[in-house]
C-alpha cells in the first residue's frame, strides 16, 4: 500500500491526524513520543498493536481512533521508522484555572457546578470541541430569561507545562421587558381576569418597587398551566391552548407575547360512577365520588376527589393506591359522566421505622413521637400525625417523611423521617431604647434539647440594670413511657421596681417548685404543680391605691420596715395545640389556661389567671402568606380576709404592658395605672397654747392628687392582642424561609385595676394626667412591620411600632430589639 493512501485514511479520520507508512510491516517495537502527564503504560493499552504483530492501514487507523477515544489527546501522529512504529500525540492541556468576568445574573458557584458536571474542573485535561457548545449553552440560558443581548465568549491563556486558564467572559446587557401581554379567544373572561391567573406582568402597580417585567421562558410555560388548570376548574372542559406567539422588538428590549384559546362550553356533572375493587368500603368512596355529581365540571374538585380517596384507603393500608377519574364528554347537551377507577393495590404493613438528619437528637426522642407502630397496617394518618408531632417539638427546622417500598416484598414498607435539625438553645436577651427609661438589657442561656434527650433544662443568671435573676429549671417531657411529664425549678432573685419603670419598690425573693403534666390526647394536655416563695419588699412607696395592702401589713410603729411573706402555691393548666409547627408555625392554633392560689395557711391569700390564644391561618396552599389572630387575657385578685381587712393581689404580682411581648410601640412594663400620692390641703388655724401657728386640713375632699409619671403600677386585669400578616421576606432563599419571619402586625392592649374606684379622684385637684384606672376602655394601640430571625443563638425580633391610639405619648417607643423563644 503506498504512502499517499495511507495519508488519505488518516485525513478520513480526523483533522490534525497524519499517518506516515510503506505497506503492511512486522512492528519491532513501539514508541510514544510527547507524553507528559499521561504515563506510558496508559498509553500503550489505547493501542491496539503489539510487538511481533504486522500492523496494514486498517489497524493503523483503528489505533488513531482508540488514541483519541482515550480523551486525552488533541493530536495524534503514526509513522514508521524501519520496523519501529513511531506515535507521536499531543495531549490535551490540564485546566489549572477558570474565572468568570461579567456574570451577575449567574453565580460563580452555579456556573462551576455547571461545568464540572460537563467535565470541565481545574485539574482536568480539557477538550476544546466544548467550548462552542458551552458558549451557546450560556447564551441560550440569558435568552430564556429576556436577555437576548447578551454574549458569553471563552478565552484560552496558554500556560508553561500544557497548562491552559479559561477566562468566561459574560455581556449580559438589559432584560427584555414585557410590553404587552395579549390573549385571543377568550370571551368569558376579561384579559385583566386572565392576567390575574399568570405570572408574567406587562405592567406594575405604583407601589410594587421590587416587581419585574422580565420574561422567563420557564415562567410562560408555567402560565399556560395555570391558565388551563383556570379553565377547566370553572367547567370548560374542551378549552385549549391553540398557539403561543412570542415576538420581539427590532431593538430586541421588548417582548410582545399573545396567547391564543378556545374556551369552549361550560359542562355540568351528571352520573358518577366508581369502579374497582373497594375492599369492603364502598359507601364512604361512592359517598366521597358523589359530591361532585349535579355540579359543575372541575378538574381541580375531581383531583381532590382523588387525594381524598387515597387518603381514606391509605388509613387502611393500602400505601400506593390508584384513583383515576374518566370523562365522558356529551358535547351536545354539554354534561359530563365521570368514572372513578379504584386500585387500592396490596395492604401493606410497616417493617421498619428510620430517621435521618438527627444528629444531635437521639433516636428515642423522635420515635416516642410516632403514632405508627413498626408491624402494623399501614396508617397514612398516623404517619402524618408523627410528622406534626416531630414538628411541634421545635427540635426541627424541617420534618419530611417517605413511604419506601421492600424490594422483593409486595406488602412490606419502611417509613424514613428525614429532619433537619435548627439551633435548640437560645441565648435569651432583650435590648431596648426609650427617651426616658434609656437603654435596657437582659440575658439568660436555655437548652430545649439537652444533650438530644429532648429533655428542658436551663440555667439562666440575667443581669441587667433592674434585676438580678439565678434559675435552675430542668423538665423530663416523658418521665413515663405514656407521655407523663414531670418537671421543677429552684430560683434566686432581687428586683428594683423604680429601674423597672415601674412602682419603686425593691424585692428579694426565692423559692422552688415542681409540677407533673399529664396527656389527655393528642392535642390536650393539663399540669398541676406545688411551689413555695419566700419574698422581701423594702423601701417601697406607699401609693394611694396600695393603702389597703399597706394596712394589712406594714408595722404602724416601723413603717418603714422591710416585710416579709411565704406562700404556697397550688398550679393547674390546661393547654390545647394543634398547630403545625413547634416555632414558626403556619397553621393551626394554641390555647393555654393558667391558674395559680395560694393556700390559706399562706401569708397572703390571692389567686391568679392567664389565659393566652394564638391561631394562625394560611392564606395559600404554600404557607407563604399567613394570618395570624393573638388574644391574651389575665385577672387576679385576692380571697378572703382576717376579720379586719380583705386579701388584695400583692402589687408585684400585677400585670404590666408594653414592648415586644405584648404592645409594640411602647416601652417595657409601662402601660396602665400610675402611682398616685395625696397631699392634704391645709390652711392657717388659731395659734396654740404656746403661741406657735398651726395649720389644719380641710378634709379629704380638698385634697391634692399628684400622678405619678414614671411610677408604673400594672393591674389585677390585662386583655391584649393583635392581628398579624405574616409574609415571605424579600430577599431570603428558600432554604433560609424557615428561619426567617416577617410579618405586618396591630397590636391592642390595657390593663386596669379593678379594684380603683375613680369617683374618689375626679373631682380633686390633679397634678398629671389622671384617667379612670379602673376602666378596660383606657387601651393603647400600635401597628409596624416585624421581622424575625432563628439564629443560632435563639430567635431574634426587630420591631418598627407607630401609636395608633396612645393614652400617654411619653411611653412610646418605636423600635424594639428581642432576642429569645417565639411563636
Amino acid at each position: 500500500m503506498t504512502l499517499k493512501k495511507l495519508l488519505i485514511g488518516a485525513v478520513l479520520l480526523g483533522v490534525g491526524t497524519t499517518a506516515q507508512a510503506t505497506e503492511s510491516f512486522v512492528v519491532e517495537d513501539i514508541q510514544v513520543q510527547g507524553l507528559q502527564r499521561v504515563a506510558l503504560g496508559a498509553a500503550l493499552t489505547y493501542i491496539p498493536v503489539r510487538v511481533g504483530e504486522e500492523v496494514d492501514s486498517g489497524l493503523i487507523a483503528e489505533t488513531i481512533r482508540e488514541l483519541y477515544a482515550s480523551a486525552h489527546f488533541d493530536d495524534v501522529q503514526i509513522y514508521r521508522r524501519d520496523g519501529v512504529l513511531m506515535v507521536r500525540v499531543k495531549e490535551r492541556p490540564t485546566i489549572s484555572d477558570i474565572t468568570f468576568e461579567g456574570n451577575s445574573d449567574i453565580e460563580d458557584e452555579q456556573l462551576t457546578d455547571s461545568l464540572s458536571n460537563s467535565g470541565i474542573t481545574i485539574g482536568e485535561q480539557l477538550d476544546k470541541t466544548m467550548i462552542s457548545d458551552i458558549e451557546k449553552g450560556l447564551e441560550d440560558f440569558y435568552q430564556s430569561v429576556g436577555k437576548y443581548n447578551a454574549s458569553v465568549s471563552v478565552a484560552l491563556v496558554n500556560l508553561p507545562r500544557n497548562r491552559v486558564e479559561l477566562r468566561f467572559n459574560f455581556v449580559e446587557g438589559a432584560a427584555a421587558e414585557i410590553a404587552q401581554i395579549n390573549f385571543i379567544g377568550n370571551n368569558s373572561f376579561s384579559r385583566e381576569e386572565l392576567l390575574g391567573q399568570v405570572e408574567l406582568r406587562d405592567e406594575l402597580p405604583w407601589w410594587n418597587i421590587i416587581g419585574k417585567r422580565q420574561y422567563q421562558q420557564q415562567q410562560l410555560g408555567g402560565d399556560l398551566e395555570n391558565l388551563e388548570s383556570f379553565y377547566r376548574n370553572q367547567g370548560y372542559a374542551r378549552f385549549s391552548i391553540d398557539s403561543v406567539q412570542v415576538a420581539m422588538t427590532p431593538e430586541r428590549d421588548g417582548i410582545y407575547i399573545t396567547i391564543n384559546i378556545t374556551e369552549g362550553e361550560q359542562y355540568e356533572v351528571k352520573e358518577v360512577t366508581v369502579l374497582g375493587d373497594l375492599r369492603g368500603h364502598d359507601s364512604v368512596i361512592q359517598r366521597v365520588a358523589e359530591t361532585a355529581k349535579n355540579r359543575r365540571y372541575n378538574a381541580g374538585y375531581m383531583t381532590g376527589i382523588e387525594e381524598s380517596i387515597k387518603g381514606f384507603l391509605g388509613r387502611y393500608g393500602y400505601a400506593y393506591p390508584e384513583v383515576r377519574s374518566i370523562p365522558d364528554m356529551d358535547d351536545e347537551n354539554l354534561t359530563v359522566d365521570l368514572t372513578f377507577v379504584v386500585e387500592p393495590g396490596a395492604r401493606a404493613y410497616v417493617r421498619r421505622i428510620d430517621f435521618t438528619g438527627n444528629n444531635a437528637t437521639k433516636d428515642e426522642v423522635l420515635r416516642r413521637e410516632m403514632r405508627q407502630m413498626e408491624g402494623a397496617w399501614l396508617n397514612d394518618q398516623l404517619v402524618q400525625t408523627g410528622k406534626v408531632r416531630l414538628e411541634r417539638l421545635g427540635h426541627f427546622e424541617t420534618v419530611e417523611v417517605d413511604t419506601v417500598r421492600v424490594p422483593g416484598e409486595e406488602d412490606k414498607v419502611d417509613l424514613v423521617y428525614r429532619v433537619k435539625e435548627q439551633p435548640s438553645g437560645n441565648i435569651t436577651a432583650g435590648i431596648g431604647y426609650g427617651s426616658w427609661g434609656g437603654l435596657s438589657l437582659n440575658a439568660g442561656i436555655s437548652q430545649e434539647n439537652f444533650f438530644g434527650t429532648g429533655n428542658q433544662v436551663s440555667f439562666q443568671v440575667n443581669t441587667n440594670r433592674f434585676s438580678k435573676d439565678a434559675r435552675i429549671s430542668a423538665r423530663d417531657n416523658y418521665f413515663t413511657d405514656d407521655g407523663v411529664s414531670l418537671g421543677g425549678n429552684v430560683f434566686y432573685q432581687t428586683y428594683d421596681g423604680g429601674r423597672a419603670q415601674t412602682q419603686r419598690f425593691n424585692r428579694t425573693s426565692y423559692g422552688v417548685a415542681t409540677d407533673l403534666g399529664f396527656p389527655i390526647n393528642e392535642y390536650n394536655r393539663i399540669n398541676f404543680g406545688i411551689g413555695f416563695t419566700n419574698t422581701g419588699i423594702s423601701q417601697f412607696n406607699q401609693f394611694e391605691q396600695m393603702q389597703n395592702f399597706y394596712q394589712r401589713y406594714v408595722d404602724p410603729q416601723n413603717p418603714e420596715g422591710a416585710l416579709n411573706f411565704r406562700t404556697v402555691d397550688l398550679t393547674a393548666a390546661w393547654s390545647r395545640v394543634t398547630l403545625n409547627r413547634g416555632v414558626y408555625p403556619t397553621a393551626g392554633s394554641s390555647n393555654r389556661l393558667n391558674a395559680k392560689v395560694t393556700t390559706p395557711n399562706s401569708d397572703l391569700q390571692f389567686f391568679k389567671l392567664n389565659y393566652r390564644f394564638r391561631h394562625y391561618l394560611p392564606l395559600d396552599s404554600d404557607h407563604n402568606f399567613v394570618f395570624l389572630t393573638r388574644f391574651s387575657a389575665g385577672y387576679g385578685n385576692g380571697y378572703g380576709s382576717d376579720g379586719q381587712f380583705d386579701y388584695t393581689l400583692p402589687f408585684w404580682e400585677n400585670f404590666y404592658g408594653g414592648g415586644a411581648e405584648s404592645l409594640r410601640g411602647f416601652e417595657t412594663n409601662r402601660l396602665g395605672p400610675r402611682g398616685l400620692t395625696r397631699q392634704p390641703t391645709f390652711i392657717q388655724g388659731p395659734p396654740d397654747a404656746e403661741g406657735n401657728p398651726t395649720q389644719i386640713a380641710l378634709g379629704p375632699e380638698f385634697d391634692n392628687i399628684t400622678v405619678e409619671r414614671f411610677q408604673t403600677l400594672g393591674g389585677n386585669a390585662m386583655v391584649h392582642g393583635g392581628f398579624e400578616l405574616i409574609f415571605p421576606t424579600p430577599f431570603v432563599s428558600d432554604e433560609a424561609s424557615n428561619t426567617v419571619r416577617t410579618s405586618f402586625f396591630v397590636d391592642v392592649g390595657t390593663i386596669w385595676d379593678t379594684e380603683f374606684d375613680y369617683s374618689q379622684y375626679e373631682d380633686l385637684q390633679t397634678s398629671g394626667t389622671l384617667w379612670d384606672y379602673g376602666s378596660p376602655r383606657n387601651y393603647n394601640a400600635s401597628y409596624g412591620a416585624s421581622i424575625q430571625w432563628l439564629s443560632p443563638m435563639g430567635a431574634l425580633t426587630f420591631s418598627f411600632g407607630f401609636p395608633i391610639r396612645s393614652m400617654d405619648p411619653r411611653i412610646e417607643e418605636t423600635f424594639t430589639f428581642n432576642l429569645g423563644t417565639t411563636f
